[in-house]
This record gives structure tokens, sequence and C-alpha cells, in this order.
């Protein structure tokens, strides 16, 4: 609603070829079609929306190297050397991003922001500071906040907390965008109201028949439509869940904030929030352990009202009162990290899932990996995400 259409794209009328099909036009296939841009191949963007239109228009761009899974354990489920490194190439995006940012022109509204994540109850402070001392162990620049700090930098109470410099915030419908035009600068084709029916494994390549009866040749393919994708894995590897989030009106004077700072619980679903557009404030979170494509009004009315008080019971100093709000529904993996590279058995195809809160980060990831491995180049880092894990 705020930005509107920003670049549309004719849907797919004619039977093409191409060297790289990538399937979904949100960020993660913007992602890896912009990694891809130089890469020698001709690249093919389709969706059966317009670009950004699916999850990402619904994204609450947090940007933050903290994935849904704490580090400390992470490490039981993925061993400590892979655990730390997957929280260091999020931390890593997230400068990769800004970079970007500053690449893409006109320039973007993004900043690094720090990421504060307290401990909700008492009974969570053992864990908190645990993670607290693993991170710092690994280079991480994060501080521990005692109750005072708390109060002091953000007005809530709270037993304890751990700030950490690096996060960040982009608007990432607008940057969806912008990579796809810069795609497509490039001579690069893009296909908007396009829904692919079937998908045919050839020997040296993958055919993929269109809703209108059109087909598109491809040497490779990159699915990269979110929670959608889940339909191309013949196994079970995430369940979807559905998050709630609300954008309150413009305020008059937010105090009480330090630098920004994105702001999150430890409590299981947890609470989210950050400023927006300066004088206003994004709230989400009351995630629900399921996802209907068709929400209820009546059920985003009353998580609404459920995200206004749980913010104003923490930011009390704080008036808030929403102006829009909406739901989302976003995938979660055993482990918290995402899945990058081939589904054993099917051909040519390659996968770009970046599940749960991270989906951002973990899609600057994917783009590296699947890049690399389009290439023919040795990437160290794609076993720590691959399906056999």
């Amino acid at each position: 609603m705020k930005d509107g259409i920003i670049n549309s794209y004719p849907s797919l009328t004619r039977d093409i070829s191409t060297d790289v099909a990538i399937m979904g036009a949100g960020i993660s296939g913007a992602l890896v079609a912009y990694y891809l841009r130089n890469s020698g191949f001709s690249v093919t963007v389709l969706d059966r929306r317009h670009v950004g239109m699916g999850s990402t228009a619904a994204s609450t761009a947090f940007l933050q190297y903290e994935i849904d899974t704490p580090l400390h354990k992470l490490c039981g489920y993925v061993g400590e050397e892979n655990a730390v490194r997957s929280y260091e190439l999020c931390r890593q995006a997230i400068y990769i991003i800004e970079n970007i940012c500053k690449l893409l022109k006109p320039d973007f509204d993004f900043h690094i922001r720090p990421s504060l994540q307290y401990a909700t109850y008492q009974k969570h402070m053992n864990d908190l500071q645990k993670e607290y001392e693993l991170r710092k162990k690994h280079g991480f620049d994060v501080a521990w906040l005692a109750p005072a700090d708390i109060q002091d930098k953000f007005g809530i109470t709270a037993p304890g907390a751990i700030l950490s410099e690096d996060g960040g915030e982009v608007d990432a419908y607008i940057l969806a965008h912008a990579l796809i035009a810069a795609v497509h600068k490039q001579g690069h084709t893009v296909h908007n109201n396009t829904n692919i029916v079937n998908t045919e494994q050839r020997e040296r390549g993958v055919v993929l028949h269109t809703e209108a009866g059109y087909k598109v040749k491809a040497k490779k393919l990159i699915v990269a439509c979110g929670y959608e994708s889940l339909k191309y894995v013949p196994k079970k590897i995430a369940d979807i869940h559905t998050t709630y989030a609300l954008v309150s009106e413009p305020l008059a004077d937010i105090k009480g904030w330090y630098k920004s700072s994105l702001v999150w619980e430890t409590a299981t679903p947890y609470l989210y929030f950050r400023r927006v557009n300066g004088d206003r404030i994004l709230v989400g979170g009351k995630d629900d352990n399921y996802h209907h494509p068709n929400m209820l009004p009546s059920v985003i009315r009353n998580k609404t009202a459920m995200l206004e008080t749980a913010f104003g019971k923490r930011m009390r100093h704080i008036p808030l009162k929403a102006d829009f709000s909406w739901s989302g529904a976003f995938a979660v993996t055993k482990d918290g990290l995402p899945y990058i590279g081939q589904v054993p058995g099917i051909r040519n195809t390659y996968f770009a899932l970046g599940f749960g809160g991270n989906g951002i980060t973990f899609s600057v990831i994917a783009a590296d990996i699947l890049r690399d491995e389009l290439c023919g180049r040795k990437n160290a880092d794609r076993e720590l995400f691959t399906f056999n894990r």
C-alpha cells in the first residue's frame, strides 16, 4: 500500500529457452538473480504475482544475525563450529545488503541498528547469559545489560538483556524491486503473472509449463518461492506458521529508544518491534503454529489488539495505536537454518529456501552458494545448509 507496484513486467506469452530459470520474484529470487546477473548465464525470473507481492510484501525486515534457534542450542544440532559459522554468515549478510543498497540507485533507506534481546522472565536468565558468553567467546560485538541499563536505554522492565551492535533494517519490498530492475537492465528477462503448474525433469535440463500453456526450457532451475516451494520437495522439511504484525499511527515523539534498536524477547513465540519511518512503530508476534491462506479479518483484529496490549506492557511510556495490520506465513525448520542446494534425486534443480525469521540474510547466503555452484566453484559453506543434514 505504501509503495504501490513500483515496476511491472509482462506475463510470458511464448515458449522460451534460458540458461537459468528462477521461480519467485520476492527478495530470495531477486537476490539470487542479482548474484547471477554477471555470471555469463542468461537468467529468466518468473512469478505468478508481481515482484515482491508474496511473503516479501509482508516482511517485517528485521536484519539480524541471531536466528530463531539460539547459538548455544544450535551447537547441539550442528556442532559449535558450524553453529558459529552460521551466525557469522548471517552477520556478514547484513553488511553485504548494506553494500548492495549503496550500489543500487536511488539510495535506500537502509540503516545499521543494534539488536536488543531481553529476558521475558527470570527463568530465562540462565540460557540468555549462556548465549551472551558464547557469542562473546566467538567475537560477536555484544554487551550484557542489567535491569537498570535496560530501563535507562529503553524504558523496558526486564531482568537482563543482550545488546548486539550488528543488526539492520531495510524495506524488503523496495529492495526486491531494485534488484530485479538491475537484473532486467542487464538484459535478463522477467515475467510477472506467470504461474508455473508443472516442472518436467529432463536429462539436460528442466521444462517449466505455465498455466497459459507455454514452456520455459532451462538448463538449471532455482526454486525461490518461500514456503510455497515446499510442494516441490518430496519430504517434509518445515512446518508453516503464521505471524501477525501492525504498524502504528504516527507518533509525535518517541523517547527512550536507544539508537532505534531492533527489540525482541526470549519467550516463544516472541514479541518483536522496531521503529519505522522515524515516527511509527512496527510490532509483530503472537504467532500461531498453523496457517490459513485466507485469514479472517476478525482473527487479525484480535491479534492486533493482543499486540497492542503486549507492547504497552513493555513500553508503557509510548502510547501506541495500530494503523495497519496483517498476517504472514513463514516456515520453521528443525534447527532454524535454511535449506540451500539440490534435493537428492531431483536433477538440474536448486533451492533457495531461507525459512524462519532470517529470510533476507539467509537469501544472501543462498545467492552466494548457488552462484558458486552454477559457476563450478567450491563453496566451503554449502554443507551447512544441505538437505542431507
